[in-house]
Order: structure tokens, then C-alpha cells, then sequence
């Protein structure tokens, strides 16, 4: 996993929300055990304390569980697998609706422009 690490919000909720979409995206298996928090924090260049934060985080939103002696692993609960993913890409949706607000795009705009641009996409692909 390639950590991206930027100035805007606190290190452990990014290395959260990195996280929480690579399991809502299928990057990290249901039932998956997570490499230790030593080796996370290392391969994100981040204190292990930083790292446990961010993994107490997904323990407590229940996509990742720990067990005595055995490690954290990822949920097996589709449904809360699935609502992580409906929230992040609530998420994405509003920030790229705000984006479209400050260029003067109304909502009929966007709309249309969601459209086409799925419509190409589909057809470049076949």
C-alpha cells in the first residue's frame, strides 16, 4: 500500500481513511489479517503510536477487529464494509459537487456532465 501523507488534517485520520478505502475497495479482504502496527508505521514513514491511533479508529467503526495474540484483522460484516464505501464515496461526491459550485456549474450542468462523461468512458471501452 502506497501512504499518501499531506499537511491538511491530522496524520492518523489519513492514515485512517486510507485504510477504510482500501477495505471498501476490496484491497484488503474480509477476514484479511493487517500487517503489525511496527510494520505499517514503517512503510508510511510514521510513528507506531501514530499508526495505533489510526488502527484503534477502525476498530472502533468495526471494520477491523483485533484478536488476543493473533493480530487485527478485517471485518467479515459485508454490511459495514459497505457502508464504508457508500460514506467515502458520499465523501468524493461532495467535494467534487463543492469543486463544480465554485466553478459555476449548476446542478443540471453536473448532471449532464456526469452523463456524457459515462457515456464516453463506456464507449472508449468497447
Amino acid at each position: 500500500m502506497e501512504w499518501r501523507i499531506s499537511a491538511d488534517s491530522p496524520i492518523y485520520a489519513q492514515l485512517a481513511r486510507q485504510m477504510r478505502l482500501e477495505i471498501a475497495s476490496g484491497g484488503r479482504a474480509p477476514g484479511e489479517k493487517l500487517p503489525p502496527v511496527r510494520e505499517l508505521a514503517l512503510s508510511a514513514g510514521v510513528n507506531p503510536n501514530t499508526m495505533q491511533r489510526a488502527m484503534a479508529e477502525l476498530e472502533r467503526e468495526g471494520l477491523v477487529y483485533a484478536q488476543r495474540t493473533a493480530g487485527r484483522f478485517v471485518t467479515e460484516d459485508a454490511g459495514k464494509i459497505a457502508a464504508a464505501r457508500s460514506a467515502l464515496a458520499r465523501e468524493e461526491t461532495e467535494k467534487y459537487l463543492r469543486a463544480m459550485a465554485a466553478l459555476g456549474c449548476a446542478p443540471a450542468e453536473v448532471a449532464e456532465l456526469v452523463r456524457e462523461t459515462g457515456e464516453e468512458d463506456a464507449n472508449a471501452d468497447t
